[in-house]
């Protein structure tokens, strides 16, 4: 059975500024492998002081026990503000909570079942671009997750004009700017500039240009009653219970570029890895074809039939066990701190890994092998407390989960009802990651179609 590739690990020691250039390349490879069996690791750079942390309550602790003491790093949106503004990524506080109010009822209740039907439409949109032939995973599943954004989002396919120009411009961006950058570093104040390229300015600004131009677009249809009810009606249209005070357009440019950026790589990443797993593992794959198959014939979408689909929901759950989009989450310690009776000052960063939780063995049996079938197993609930965050927890839980589940289980199922998918010898994918965990090369499958 072949097992999942991981990234390589760096030597125990290496000289700071080779320590820098890994990290500014790739977070994963920047990490010695003694994280997949500590409980929790320090890290002291000349600028800035960080621990990993992957013992359970310590994770608790900094995500759901006391999470305002524990603030996001200022320091990671460093690289992601040129774009992103003040989204609800990247804010805390006040502001966040503000945010956070209203944007949460549009993912609240049965809103996903409102949704589905544009999630099914992307769903056979991409089962008929997909065609016999080598492809690129990660290529064809960024295409049908920014599908997917597009519909739920503003009621428009990723054949728009202005949706086709912002998902253009966002995968030019994502090659022009690293997430890790000067101020990342360095503890410089807001005035300094953080010598972003020509090329990423450039992008970012064209990326908020267009953003700019759909949601005054949506407002005015909104003023005039003729908006669709998506979700960027329901955001646009919904007061904080609070205040009464609604996101303007500069605001609301800020959380569309997130909801693009956060829901369109996350689930490319996922589907593109679950693609690669499951032809690498054959018989998986055969099982959930036949899964898919057993749906009978397909009409109008039917929210029902995802719980037709376990097996397919548990293959997803492996993958992001073992592929989690965002690998690492990053903290600030706002007060002094004790961990394992070490000192942690007021600054420090402060951790999360879902890469190496979802894959510590301390916590999983076989941790690096893809076992769909662990998840009907009795233990796996208590593994999966302790170890399996592929969506965060605690109040900054991704509000788009149960979204992103939904999508995901759909689109392989449908594929694989159709399609049968191979690895091409030779091209085994090296997990990468800058803001999600891609392949450094793509990954490259083999696509037949089933008989």
């Amino acid at each position: 059975m072949t097992r999942p590739p991981m990234p390589d690990h760096r030597p125990a020691r290496v000289p700071l500024w080779r320590h820098v250039a890994m990290f500014r390349r790739d977070i994963l490879s920047a990490q010695p492998a003694r994280l997949y069996r500590a409980r929790m690791a320090e890290f002291r750079l000349p600028f800035l002081r960080s621990f990993l942390v992957n013992q359970p309550d310590l994770v608790r602790l900094v995500l759901q026990e006391r999470p305002r003491d524990f603030p996001k790093s200022a320091r990671v949106a460093e690289g992601l503000r040129l774009l992103l503004g003040d989204s609800v990524f990247v804010t805390n506080g006040a502001t966040w909570e503000r945010q956070r109010r209203i944007i949460d009822p549009a993912f609240a209740g049965g809103r996903l079942r409102e949704v589905f039907p544009a999630i099914w439409a992307s769903a056979q949109a991409t089962v008929a671009r997909t065609v016999p032939g080598e492809i690129d995973a990660e290529a064809a599943m960024s295409h049908a997750a920014a599908d997917v954004i597009f519909r739920t989002l503003f009621s428009v396919p990723i054949e728009d004009a202005a949706a086709a120009e912002v998902y253009a411009a966002f995968r030019t961006h994502q090659a022009a700017q690293p997430l890790m950058n000067l101020g990342a570093v360095l503890p410089l104040p807001r005035w300094v500039p953080r010598f972003h390229s020509r090329r990423a300015r450039a992008t970012a600004r064209r990326i908020r240009a267009l953003i700019t131009a759909l949601t005054e677009a949506r407002a005015t249809a909104i003023a005039a009653g003729t908006a669709p009810d998506d979700l960027a009606t329901k955001i646009m249209t919904t007061p904080d219970p609070e205040t009464g005070q609604r996101f303007g357009t500069a605001e609301m440019v800020d959380q569309v570029a997130i909801f693009f950026l956060a829901g369109h790589e996350t689930s490319a990443s996922a589907l593109a890895w679950a693609l690669y797993l499951l032809a690498t593992h054959p018989e998986v794959q055969e099982d959930l074809a036949a899964e898919a198959r057993a749906l009978g014939r397909l009409g109008a979408p039917d929210f029902g039939l995802l719980a037709s689909l376990p097996r397919t929901r548990d293959a997803l759950r492996e993958t992001l066990r073992l592929y989690p989009p965002v690998p690492m989450m990053v903290r600030e310690a706002a007060h002094p701190e004790t961990f394992r009776d070490r000192a942690v000052p007021p600054g420090a960063q402060v951790i999360v890994s879902p890469w190496h939780l979802g894959r510590h063995e301390a916590i999983w049996p076989d941790p690096h092998d893809f076992r769909p079938d662990r998840w009907q197993a009795p233990d796996t609930r208590a593994q999966a407390r302790d170890g399996y965050l592929p969506f965060s927890a605690g109040p900054r839980v991704c509000p788009g989960a149960g979204f992103a589940m939904a999508e995901g289980v759909l689109i392989l199922a449908l594929l694989l009802r159709r399609f049968r998918f191979d690895p091409v010898p030779g091209a085994v994918p090296v997990p990468q990651a800058q803001l999600t965990v891609r392949s450094a090369t793509g990954i490259r499958l083999r696509v037949s179609a089933r008989g």
